[in-house]
């Protein structure tokens, strides 16, 4: 495999996936603490040729630098939004992801995460460990999933693996993207706003980073409106959260079911107390294939690296 201390992990990854890295790569770790960190850097920072990390970390374009000879960074996860794919590209760093491998797993945490904020299963679920049924009779009456029209901003493979399964649940289905895309059965809108107004639940399957930061923004909220609901598989970064919580909060939303934050793992606490919103710590694609099949995918690309120079999926 590769020589020793070639290859970097930046940040936290499954404990098997680290495993691997050291057993097989002699990866080292970067330090956590700023000052540790600065020191292990100018000792050994151009000792390495490829960093691991996720999309949760990232490499920032200061840490690119004091890896001056850098060729790939291999990012465990789809979304790559926290490393500079920019300042790598004119650097000559290669960027790899793992995509396809995710898609259905987080197609189905999207559509589990509409049913269950339109019916309010999880609330009901309190409701019932609460004790309140024999006191308080009935839970209180829901919204039908079946039948739905449902905007989706993002048709790429996850959100038209989104839409395909929504379909079954006789949903109509349309979509805002960057770009039309070719071919697609579903109706375009070309602004999310415009998209907002039209449907009653907008799931957001969007990539992260700058080109879609605060795209869904108060004004696409108000579109919503207070009987739409918001789904969010993708980024927090992608909705304005400050005009989330306050649409929630106002009650100019009817609901919403939110799997990313704008700054992880803290989330507002006040949603905690709303019954109308499904919280989840970003499991998307928390399964054990899944998440063994993005590991695979990874040291794949690493491997590739080492030994040819090229990575597998590069982005």
């Amino acid at each position: 495999m590769s020589t020793a201390h070639h290859v970097l992990q930046v940040g936290p990854l499954m404990p098997s996936l680290t495993r691997r890295l050291a057993d097989d790569y002699a990866a080292r770790q970067l330090p956590a603490d700023p000052d540790d960190r600065a020191g292990f850097l100018a000792e050994h920072g151009a000792e390495f040729t490829a960093a691991v990390t996720s999309g949760g970390v990232g490499v920032d374009a200061g840490l690119m630098q004091a890896l001056p000879n850098l060729g790939a960074i291999v990012n465990f996860g789809v979304g790559y939004d926290t490393t500079d794919v920019e300042a790598a590209h004119a650097r000559g760093i290669g960027v790899s992801n793992t995509p396809d491998v995710l898609t259905d797993c987080v197609a189905d945490t999207a559509v589990g995460l509409l049913i269950d904020t339109l019916r309010r299963f999880s609330a009901a679920d309190r409701y019932v460990r609460a004790g309140r049924w024999p006191v308080d009779g009935m839970y209180p009456l829901t919204r039908d999933v079946s039948g739905s029209a449902v905007g989706i901003v993002g048709l790429g493979r996850i959100g038209t693996a989104i839409a395909l399964r929504l379909k079954a649940f006789g949903c109509t289905i349309s979509y805002h993207n960057r770009h039309r895309v070719p071919d697609s059965p579903y109706p375009y809108f070309p602004s999310a706003a415009e998209l907002a107004a039209a449907v009653d639940v907008l799931v957001i399957a969007a990539a992260g980073g700058d080109a879609s930061r605060g795209l869904v923004s108060a004004e696409v909220l108000d579109a919503l409106g207070p009987q739409g609901y918001l789904i969010n598989i993708a980024r927090g970064s992608v909705v304005d959260q400050d005009a989330l919580v306050t649409a929630l909060t106002e009650g100019r939303l009817a609901g919403a079911g939110l799997d990313v934050f704008a700054e992880e793992p803290h989330v507002p606490e006040e949603l905690f107390g709303l019954d109308n919103v499904v919280l989840l710590p970003h499991v998307g694609s928390a399964t054990v294939e899944t998440r063994a099949a993005m590991e695979d995918l990874t040291v794949r690309n690493l491997d590739s690296f080492l030994r040819t120079g090229q990575l597998v999926t590069p982005v």
